[in-house]
């Protein structure tokens, strides 16, 4: 098998896992969000775990579908055409995941996660 179509079918096969990924992974979110409220009949307590489980697997789907297009175009057909339109796809889906990302944790990457206040060793609880 020469190496371009050997190429192919890997970055067809990142194709394929991505949107496996996503498909299972909202098939499974909407299944335990169902059953959270089946047992608790809150849905609104659910609704916030539910979409972040969807999100979760569209960011992880997003990663796959991505390398996929790099290993398209850069290994088989590197023109200045096709690695615009790489660079374009890049820029979308990058957009997507930073604004999933904010919308899953609420803040943006890149800034850190606030500290977790513990009580000192000894200190008295609260009242």
């Amino acid at each position: 098998m020469p190496t371009k179509e050997l190429i192919q079918h890997v970055g067809a096969l990142l194709d394929v896992a991505g949107v496996l990924v996503i498909a299972v992974g909202v098939a499974v979110a909407t299944v335990v969000f169902a059953v959270r409220c089946g047992r608790t009949r809150q849905v609104v307590a659910n609704y916030r775990a539910y979409r972040q489980g969807v999100g979760r697997a569209i960011l992880l789907g997003l990663e796959f579908l991505v390398g996929g297009d790099i290993i398209r175009t850069v290994a088989v057909s590197p023109t200045f055409t096709s690695v615009g339109v790489l660079a374009l796809i890049v820029l979308v889906r990058t957009f997507l995941s930073f604004s999933l990302e904010v919308e899953l944790d609420g803040r943006w990457p890149w800034q850190g996660r606030p500290p977790v206040s513990r009580p000192s060793v000894g200190a008295r609880p609260q009242r």
